[in-house]
């Protein structure tokens, strides 16, 4: 049972990785070789790091992976904490109403985010946070909070209230309990979020679309997609190179925090 168990992972596993060898064979060809070799030939090592090179100055790749990790460090980051406050006050502060605040917080996420990306351009030209990396992190946390409340409401729920009420018996005021007591119990849960919702604002590229337009400010899908324009648009293996490039900020973020993700996946149980 165990082996036929390991040939379907490995199977299951080759059929994953297909794609990324397709994309690691296809950006190390050079424009005359991507015309005539298969696509399951790979080119060669110059190829490749010749084609990360023309991504990387062409596409102002540089200037989109700094503004996205600034982005999706502060995005996140505020909205975990602003996430966790809620679930706090919900679950542990019993606040009047909790269950009605809950469904407020998190019926935002039923609306598409089309439907309001012509109010949310208007009202960030009026106010004068259009391409501006202020709006960006305001609009990348704000999206981002119901799905922190959420599962941090979920999670705080199985933390038994008399640890909370054991604290304010020693004196210890709701903020402090929060802090001290709560946080460190959630960090997995709180890591956990912190990478999907990081992930999110590195993939999006509708909302950098419509809310930046200077290179200074647009994240990196946005910068990305511009390679591919139809006026100069840069030939498919330098384009398959930036997306290589633009992935594995993700996948060493991943890597280094898998243990805290595996354990939020659970709740912490």
């Amino acid at each position: 049972m165990n082996t036929i168990r390991r040939i379907v992972l490995v199977i299951l596993g080759l059929i994953w990785l297909a794609p990324v060898y397709l994309m690691l064979a296809n950006a190390s060809k050079s424009p005359q070789q991507y015309g005539e070799l298969n696509v399951w030939q790979p080119g060669d090592l110059a190829g490749l790091a010749g084609n990360f090179a023309e991504a990387w100055d062409r596409g102002r790749i540089s200037d989109g992976i700094l503004s996205t990790a600034l982005y999706a460090t502060i995005g996140p980051a505020l909205a975990v904490v602003i996430g966790a406050m809620a679930g706090f006050a919900i679950v542990s502060l019993r606040l009047k109403h909790g269950f009605a605040w809950f469904v407020l917080i998190f019926c935002s996420t039923v609306f598409p985010i089309q439907m309001v990306l012509m109010p949310l351009f208007i009202g960030y030209v009026e106010v004068d946070i259009f391409d501006t990396r202020l709006g960006l992190v305001l609009v990348y946390t704000v999206i981002s909070v119901p799905f922190s409340a959420f599962v941090m409401r979920n999670f705080l729920s199985g933390i038994g209230h008399s640890t909370f009420e054991a604290a304010a018996l020693d004196g210890a005021s709701s903020w402090t309990i929060f802090w001290r007591i709560y946080m460190p119990m959630s960090t997995s849960a709180l890591v956990a979020i912190f990478i999907l919702q990081a992930t999110f604002v590195w993939n999006d590229l509708l909302l950098g679309l419509t809310l930046s337009q200077s290179e200074a400010v647009r994240p990196v899908m946005p910068a990305l997609s511009a390679l591919q324009s139809t006026y100069g648009g840069a030939t498919m293996p330098v384009v398959l190179a930036g997306g290589l490039l633009v992935s594995l900020p993700t996948i060493v973020l991943f890597m280094a925090t898998q243990r805290y993700f595996s354990k939020g996946l659970a709740l912490g149980q």
